[in-house]
């Protein structure tokens, strides 16, 4: 069940991951030193980037897959995850705005505490995808298990449309409050002080909490929704990581226009169940039919997710510039 598309050793991973780590040093340290407020062609200049990265890279797969096995199927599934992932993450978007719209966050601060968030982000979707890789291979059975989760989570997204997010019952921060010294003092510039010789956490790093523990929660249907792609875990991971470096500039770019996707979630509902029903038809066939070849080609695969995101992003082209949605109304969050 676990697929090894590129012939990946030890050191693949560390390059990569090394190479990761230098482009968000750079990012924070070099380009984004002074804390400001990113404006919308800044934002739209680094998105552009980081999808560029994205794809780029995506082509060093395509062409490193074809090299190896005369086979395009790494650069698909590659695609594939990436596309799905992206727009995972754009669904992610609103409830990171409704975080920090509850504590009251400068958007001059919103980078950097982002920033961290991706970086535990780096740390906490590794873990996940190597233990549903390892589990997926001794247990052959979870592939259905997580094809009906999958559609259990599009079911669910697609009628919860009138659901709210609400930071103030996130465990995480209820936990928080009570075990850690928290300053009153309202900062966002740094994660703790020092007062009196003791360590206090400000209400950024609170922030910062609410962020990864949500995160977390996104990540256990993100996470199958991948593998449902693929099994291969350098793929699932490069293209997980792919889709979430990009995520900041995303979302300072989308920020004022993230009420005109509302639709954007039922397009991400029928996603899911289709690669539910994709997983599930698969361990049928291998389990009882003995089929290993493909029952959905990789590019059948790509063109159906794509058109699906496509369809369901054509309505917020034609909705009114100024039209905003209630809070009954807004697009449903995965909590």
């Amino acid at each position: 069940m676990v697929e090894n598309l590129l012939d990946i050793h030890w050191w693949h991973w560390c390059l990569f991951i090394a190479a990761v780590f230098l482009g968000l040093v750079l990012d924070l340290y070099v380009f984004h030193r002074k804390e400001h407020a990113p404006s919308i062609r800044e934002s739209l200049y680094w998105s552009i980037f980081w999808i560029s990265a994205a794809l780029a890279f995506n082509a060093y797969v395509w062409w490193w897959g074809y090299r190896l096995h005369q086979s395009s199927e790494a650069g698909i599934k590659f695609l594939t995850a990436y596309v799905v992932e992206k727009s995972l993450s754009v669904d992610n978007l609103f409830v990171f705005a409704v975080i920090f719209r509850y504590f009251g966050v400068d958007i001059r601060y919103q980078h950097r505490i982002l920033f961290w968030g991706i970086l535990g982000a780096i740390a906490t979707r590794g873990s996940f995808i190597v233990a549903g890789v390892e589990l997926m291979r001794i247990f052959d059975w979870l592939m259905a298990v997580f094809g009906l989760f999958l559609c259990y989570t599009g079911a669910k997204l697609a009628f919860a449309s009138g659901e709210e997010v609400h930071p103030e019952k996130n465990i995480v921060l209820r936990l928080a409050r009570r075990v850690i010294r928290i300053t009153p003092e309202i900062r966002y510039d740094r994660f703790l002080l020092w007062r009196e010789r003791l360590l206090y956490a400000t209400p950024a790093l609170l922030v910062l909490l609410v962020i990864e523990s949500t995160d977390v929660l996104f990540a256990v249907d993100s996470i199958p929704a991948v593998l449902g792609i693929s099994r291969d875990p350098f793929i699932v991971y490069s293209s997980n990581i792919g889709a979430i470096l990009g995520l900041r500039a995303l979302y300072f770019l989308l920020a004022g226009v993230l009420e005109r996707f509302r639709y954007l979630h039922y397009g991400l509902a029928v996603v899911l169940v289709f690669i539910g029903l994709k997983m599930t038809a698969e361990y049928a066939a291998v389990t009882f039919a003995h089929c290993h070849d493909h029952l959905i080609n990789p590019w059948v695969s790509l063109a159906v997710v794509g058109g699906i995101l496509g369809i369901s992003l054509l309505p917020s082209l034609f909705l009114p510039r100024g039209a905003k949605t209630t809070e009954n109304d807004s697009p449903s969050r995965r909590e």
